[in-house]
């Protein structure tokens, strides 16, 4: 087990009535508001009208950035920057899910530098430690943005997917109501879902031998909750308990909670990015298609254990079977739980993607050296992967 810190300073309102708590909390920052969201959702299902009308109500000046992409665009996030800028705002305010929110920590990032350009920090990984504060307010269970200190931000003009990290784009205040995922479309729940599991099995893999066995066993029970809920959630929209588990799911899938003494690392996530780079896509989706390959191409004596240890502790395959046959069930679980169960269409070919750009794809998502993980992958090996998932 390693050494480890563990501090996160977001403070979550969880439950049905706790958005009355958001002008007490954003007067702390101050009266100016940048309120960011995406495509209109939130106009439809009312909460929109909700949250203007608190802010109203405490007279905050409020200020909008509409049309957040679901791979937020650096360009739409310079727009917000430039409107904190010019109306000197005091607080960033994310309304919507993980896109919605990644987008308000580029902007408060990008917000106090002089060049105003978050592709500026993006590109030359800057460690964020100095930003506005964020505020979310969260409709999606699925990035875990709400609780953690990173935002994904695409250059779609280069084709790059890359991340931006730091304690200071940890949302100050989070506000999650399982209630406002209930209009969700089923294909966005399937995705979310995936996503959450994906966050946690990068997360357990890549423990090696720093393990630990209360966090192992934390991980198992937040991947557990995804498989029961997540298609409780899909047929019955409207199920409080199924919203409720894959809302704190998500949150504590990428909280760091789950990364005390083990290794944290991105495989599939650092192949996906690509995929949604080049091609804009689902991410979760993107996900649910990569991960059951590269849990096949990494398969062997050494990483035969722990994938037979995630059948039986997460999808309840039988104790007795061999290693590598129960590691082989263990992946038949996974493609099932994706391709079956959440009915995510289970080939790249599906989504209209060929190998045209595949080996710029695994060349860039190594960036010069390997992706680390139980088994570190070259890039013919991600290009091998990107060939399985057609």
């Amino acid at each position: 087990m390693n050494d480890f810190i563990y501090h996160n300073p977001d403070k979550v309102y969880f439950g049905k009535n706790q958005i009355k708590h958001l002008p007490e909390e954003l007067l702390k920052f101050g009266k100016k508001i940048l309120l960011v969201y995406g495509g209109g959702s939130i106009k439809k299902n009312g909460l929109y009208d909700t949250v203007v009308e608190l802010l109203k109500s405490a007279d905050f000046e409020v200020f909008e950035l509409a049309g957040v992409e679901p791979n937020p665009r650096h360009t739409t996030v310079n727009k917000g920057v430039e409107i904190c800028k010019n109306e000197d705002v005091d607080v960033v305010l994310a309304v919507g899910g993980g896109s919605t929110i990644d987008c308000a920590k580029g902007i408060a990032a990008a917000a106090v530098t002089e060049s105003g350009d978050v592709w500026d920090l993006v590109s030359n990984r800057v460690w964020i430690t100095n930003a506005m504060p964020v505020v979310a307010i969260l409709t999606n269970a699925a990035t875990g943005s709400e609780m953690d200190g990173w935002a994904v931000i695409s250059n779609m003009d280069t084709n790059e997917k890359i991340g931006l990290g730091g304690n200071a784009l940890i949302p100050r205040v989070a506000f999650e109501n399982p209630k406002l995922s209930f209009s969700l479309p089923t294909y966005q729940t399937a995705c979310g879902a995936f996503d959450i599991f994906n966050h946690v099995l990068d997360n357990y893999y890549l423990a090696g031998d720093a393990t630990f066995d209360l966090i192992l066993e934390f991980q198992e029970a937040v991947m557990r909750a995804v498989v029961k809920w997540a298609p409780v959630a899909m047929k019955e929209p409207t199920n409080y308990d199924a919203r409720a588990n894959l809302m704190w799911a998500s949150s504590m899938a990428l909280n760091t909670i789950l990364d005390g003494g083990t290794v944290h690392g991105c495989a599939c996530h650092a192949m996906e990015h690509e995929l949604s780079a080049y091609y804009d896509i689902t991410h979760g989706h993107g996900l649910a298609i990569v991960t059951p390959r590269w849990l096949e191409y990494i398969l062997d004596e050494t990483t035969a254990p722990a994938i037979y240890r995630l059948g039986v502790k997460v999808f309840g395959i039988p104790e007795n079977l061999s290693v590598i046959d129960g590691a082989k069930k263990a992946i038949e679980a996974v493609e099932n739980f994706c391709f079956n169960i959440l009915g995510l269409k289970p080939n790249l070919s599906d989504l209209g993607i060929d190998e045209k750009h595949f080996k710029a794809m695994a060349e860039h998502a190594c960036r010069g050296s390997v992706i680390s993980g139980p088994k570190n992958l070259a890039p013919d090996d991600v290009l091998a992967i990107y060939k399985m998932c057609l």
